[in-house]
């Protein structure tokens, strides 16, 4: 008997899942999952469910504190869309870098020809104090992952018929040149949990990439892992900065919150993804594709 070739989404949701479950996604002694508010009865019984629905076991917390969790989170969402997206060039070709951000200290999205002009602010305000101070850090963005697109060369965009020469187009993103700087094509900020100020902070600097572009916007996504609907709303819910908020085990937790019979909590999860507010991580690779 053949067997079934499964698809390669599908496969490598598998294998992002097994990846959290030697890193970040353990848990505890009591039963309580890594991911999982133990002070609220609610975020534990469905962090549970997604657990043990994921094939985890009753092991101790790997003791990784909440640095290391969410440094663990952003580096297997970047091989996750490392090994899907990359797949994706016949229909959406391009020379593509996929990348976690280490250095948090620089402004990586100056790197990119939608941002660099922040570069010239930051030498600007490096040297008058007082409109530093003014203006603090709202325009500086950090984001986890990130989607680069490489500028074509004149060869590359002339390869089949002459499309570019000397006389136009010569201010294009696309086009490489002198002094031209690569695209952002996506900015995915990935969140473990989402307690306190977090899904602010998410807002804030997916309004400061709308705000301060040049150019075309780049993708704005959320990863998270939390599990409780109510905190995935204070993110997911309403429109204009996040293009959407992306769970890493989305179909688990809507088995979770149906069989637990709290139909508030499904009420809201249901809002949120019939809204197209919330989605899978599996649906990622296919919306950076647009």
């Amino acid at each position: 008997m053949r067997k079934k070739i499964q698809a390669l989404i599908t496969e490598e949701r598998t294998k992002f899942h097994k990846a959290l479950l030697s890193s970040v996604l353990t848990c505890n002694s009591n039963g309580i999952p890594s991911n999982a508010d133990k002070a609220q009865h609610s975020s534990v019984l469905f962090a549970t469910s997604i657990y043990e629905q994921l094939g985890g076991e009753q092991v101790e917390n790997s003791g990784l504190c909440a640095q290391s969790k969410g440094d663990s989170f952003e580096l297997e969402v970047c091989r996750y869309i490392q090994a899907t997206f990359s797949r994706l060039e016949h229909v959406r070709p391009g020379k593509w870098k996929i990348f976690q951000v280490r250095e948090r200290t620089k402004n990586v999205i100056g790197m990119y020809a939608q941002y660099s002009h922040l570069n010239e602010l930051a030498s600007y305000l490096n040297e008058n104090r007082q409109m530093a101070a003014w203006l603090g850090n709202e325009y500086t963005v950090a984001p986890d992952v990130v989607v680069a697109r490489d500028l074509e060369t004149d060869a590359d965009l002339n390869r089949k018929n002459k499309i570019v020469d000397a006389a136009s187009a010569l201010a294009a993103d696309l086009r490489d040149g002198d002094g031209k700087r690569p695209l952002l094509h996506a900015s995915i900020s990935c969140k473990w949990t989402l307690r306190s100020d977090r899904a602010q902070n998410a807002r804030a600097e997916a309004l400061n990439m709308i705000r301060n572009r040049k150019g075309r916007q780049p993708h704005i996504a959320v990863v998270t892992g939390e599990p409780t609907p109510s905190r995935l709303a204070s993110l997911a819910l309403g429109t204009g900065d996040i293009d959407c908020v992306y769970h890493f085990a989305l179909y688990e937790l809507q088995k979770a919150v149906t069989d637990s019979g709290n139909d508030e909590a499904l009420n809201m999860l249901n809002t949120m993804i019939e809204g197209r507010r919330l989605k899978d991580i599996s649906d990622l690779p296919l919306d950076l594709a647009v």
